[in-house]
């Protein structure tokens, strides 16, 4: 190994365990904080381990749902608050009296002038200020008006505002409403009062529109005097929001969070007793209570013990794809892509733990969509395995909850066999009625075992059912996502890649038809020889179809589709002949991107070749030039050579089909011979050592091949004057 590629290899090395290191720590954080996870807690459930004794005196929490109904009922029992302003009686009456005043003084001066110009320099309307100049008029010149007099007039206002002050003017109206009673506090002291023995701003304005028809003036003055004394009504009741809200937060700080205390030695459940609310409560308090107890030092270990715990279910992934799916650990992509689904349903986890609500909510944990997206990615193996650790990983962060993980994994390895060998996307729905068999029959099991009610086990049904609907549809949601974000060739997209009316099939049909039925034999020779060594038949057979999508751009440079006699490479040298043939690798590379073929289809096109000879024309050069005066590598493929089982199966069956194509009166043991030199020739030429292949699987692939190639060239009875059918000239003689 060189240099470079030892520090390639390093680097590679150091990726792979940065993203487990990191994935790890991830999924550490979202373990609940503070606690000491110690056993799962179902209510209901019988409590298998030994007494619990409390090691320390701590106090009970109540309920998520208790506390915050008593937070409420705090709430709810605080009056608004409002402030008796006793100045503003007084400053509304004096400032009523003082604009009277001011008011007669102006009338006056504006009756004394010459100019006919009424001036109004008050908030009155013009209307309001005629009616009162007209009183004052009148009074001026002795005039007895309606048996009063402008000052009676303002006097009557004062009464009126007197009259709803001494009742009380709150400063908000009906509509604003808040409770039936509110606190009106003087100094420090609150005094509760009914708020129907106060007036709203709004009723307080009607009251002194009733002070005032009672005058019994004209319909105008009335008005006018209405106007002029509410712009002097000021609300002595003024409500306080920043007090109302102080009130309310010293009620909810009066709230305990607590509902007792369990002492140090007394004992919280005993052993094959019941876990009922009250109990469960206990025992969860007395697990946060630990957690905060043992200090930073404490965490610190608890938190490397969360890691350790992660780290080993990560590491088993690791071994099983280095070991089992090499493919997939020397992807980082892949390996990322993983790692996003780890952390993805652990996150949901996470989620989940926050909400405090009576229902099975840890159904809404989706992990048989990951098991179905994962199989559909790879593989129903790494589904399985993926299951098994998300399902372990997922109850670890519910608080190692062992009902929840067995729920998951057999409902999500049941996912995982609906979509093994998935043809289309709508099949992934097929599975809705598989996980929810998987989950009805895990809840039965394990309600049956803890005498759970049937109310229970119905609700969880219901969630369960949640599950299994949603799980399809998110599978096929991400599936795309992951398609298209990390360039993911699944069977779904190589199935598509085989339907025959894919544009560039369609190309090579039409123009290099003799190409076209070669590539369709060799993807059925591919198909049957994966299915025997355990390789992708699929992707062998898909592969097959494109690899020598290179020659539509010069079909007539390669003997299968020339249909006449004519050779263009009768007319070349043998270099230039080699150089046209190598070039259909580069040129159909170029075709598969344009056309958008993912990364392992776009790899069969150089590979099928690798780095072989061109052996016709590097023959033919040898007789012309001389074997000294050749270069063996110009005559050569650029490669790579095969890496895979899939390129290699295409390498071999490409060769095979054209030379047992060319064998006249082909026979079993002529097709053998020439399968058998084939392998040979590319093995000793070191075609296949960058594959996976052993000679197991050469054995299964010659097999394969033979029996395919005998079916292609399988012998025919003639039929009567056959001969002269194929000279043409039976027509002639039935003439």
């Amino acid at each position: 190994m060189s240099i470079l590629a030892k520090k390639y290899s390093l680097k590679e090395l150091f990726i792979k365990i940065l993203i487990a290191i990191i994935t790890v720590i991830l999924v550490a954080l979202m373990f609940p904080k503070g606690e000491s996870i110690e056993s799962e807690l179902t209510e209901g459930a019988i409590w298998l381990n030994d007494d619990l004794i409390a090691s320390f005196s701590f106090p009970i929490i109540k309920s998520q749902e208790n506390y915050q109904t008593e937070l409420l009922t705090a709430e709810e029992s605080v009056y608004p608050v409002f402030l008796n302003n006793k100045d503003v009686v007084e400053q509304s009456i004096d400032s009523l009296m003082n604009y009277s005043n001011y008011l007669v003084e102006v009338l006056d001066k504006d009756i004394g002038s010459e100019s006919e110009e009424i001036l109004n320099p008050t908030f009155l309307t013009d209307d309001a200020f005629t009616k009162f100049k007209s009183i004052r008029i009148k009074e001026s010149n002795l005039v007895q008006f309606e048996g009063s007099r402008l000052r009676d007039l303002f006097v009557a206002a004062r009464f009126a505002l007197n009259r709803v002050y001494k009742k009380g003017v709150l400063s908000i109206n009906a509509a604003e409403t808040m409770k039936d009673s509110i606190a009106i506090r003087v100094g420090n002291v609150d005094r509760i009062a009914a708020i129907s023995k106060f007036m709203f701003f709004e009723d307080a304005e009607t009251e002194i529109a009733q002070q005032i028809s009672r005058l019994n003036y004209s319909e105008d003055f009335e008005l006018a005097l209405r106007e002029y004394t509410v712009h002097f009504l000021m609300a002595n009741l003024v409500f306080s929001s920043r007090l109302t809200n102080e009130e309310i937060e010293q009620a909810k700080n009066n709230v305990s969070m607590y509902s007792g205390i369990v002492n140090e030695n007394e004992r919280i459940i005993a052993q094959h007793e019941r876990i009922s609310k009250e109990a469960k409560l206990k025992i969860e308090s007395y697990k946060e209570a630990k957690g905060y107890t043992v200090g930073e030092k404490g965490l610190f270990l608890q938190f490397v013990g969360k890691f350790i715990h992660i780290a080993l279910l990560i590491i088993l992934i690791g071994v099983y794809l280095a070991l089992l799916r090499r493919n997939i650990f020397d992807d980082n992509t892949k390996l990322i892509l993983i790692s996003l689904i780890v952390v993805f349903v652990s996150f949901i986890s996470f989620l989940v733990n926050q909400i405090d609500v009576q229902a099975p909510i840890q159904f809404l944990i989706f992990i048989p969509a990951a098991s179905m997206l994962i199989t559909i990615i790879f593989d129903s193996r790494m589904g399985f395995v993926m299951t098994v650790i998300l399902a372990l990983i997922a109850g670890a962060l519910r608080g190692n909850d062992y009902t929840f993980a067995v729920m998951n994994i057999i409902a999500g390895g049941l996912s995982v066999y609906t979509v093994r060998d998935i043809k289309n996307r709508s099949q992934i729905f097929r599975s809705f009625l598989t996980i929810l068999l998987g989950y009805f029959f895990t809840i039965i099991a394990f309600g049956l075992e803890r005498f759970a009610p049937i109310e229970s086990m119905l609700v969880e049904f219901a969630f369960a059912g949640s599950n299994a609907l949603i799980s399809p549809v998110l599978t096929y949601g991400l599936l795309i996502f992951f398609e298209k974000i990390f360039h993911i060739t699944t069977d779904l997209t190589l199935l598509e890649l085989s339907n025959f009316d894919r544009p560039l099939l369609k190309e090579l049909a039409r123009k290099a038809p003799g190409t076209f039925n070669h590539s369709m034999t060799i993807g059925t020779m591919a198909e049957a020889a994966a299915e025997k060594i355990n390789a992708n038949p699929l992707l062998a057979r898909v592969g097959a179809y494109y690899h020598d999508a290179g020659k539509i751009i010069s079909p007539q440079n390669f003997v299968e589709n020339q249909l006449k006699d004519q050779n263009v490479h009768e007319d070349l040298n043998p270099e230039e002949s080699a150089h046209l043939i190598v070039s259909h690798v580069q040129e159909g590379i170029q075709l598969a991107k344009d056309y958008n073929l993912p990364k392992e289809i776009i790899e069969f096109i150089p590979m099928h070749h690798g780095t072989t000879v061109i052996s016709f024309f590097y023959e033919r050069a040898k007789k012309l030039y001389g074997e000294d005066k050749v270069d063996i590598n110009d005559y050569r493929y650029p490669g790579p050579k095969p890496n895979s089982k899939e390129t290699a199966i295409i390498m071999l069956a490409d060769g095979c089909e054209s030379a047992v194509r060319s064998i006249e009166d082909p026979d079993a043991e002529k097709v053998e011979n020439i399968i058998t030199s084939i392998f040979k020739a590319r093995v000793n030429d070191g075609q296949l050592d960058e594959t996976p292949v052993t000679f197991n699987d050469i054995t299964g692939m010659k097999e394969a091949f033979l029996n395919v190639l005998l079916g292609q060239h399988h012998r025919r009875i003639r039929y009567p004057k056959q001969e002269e059918m194929e000279k043409g000239v039976v027509e002639e003689k039935e003439e």
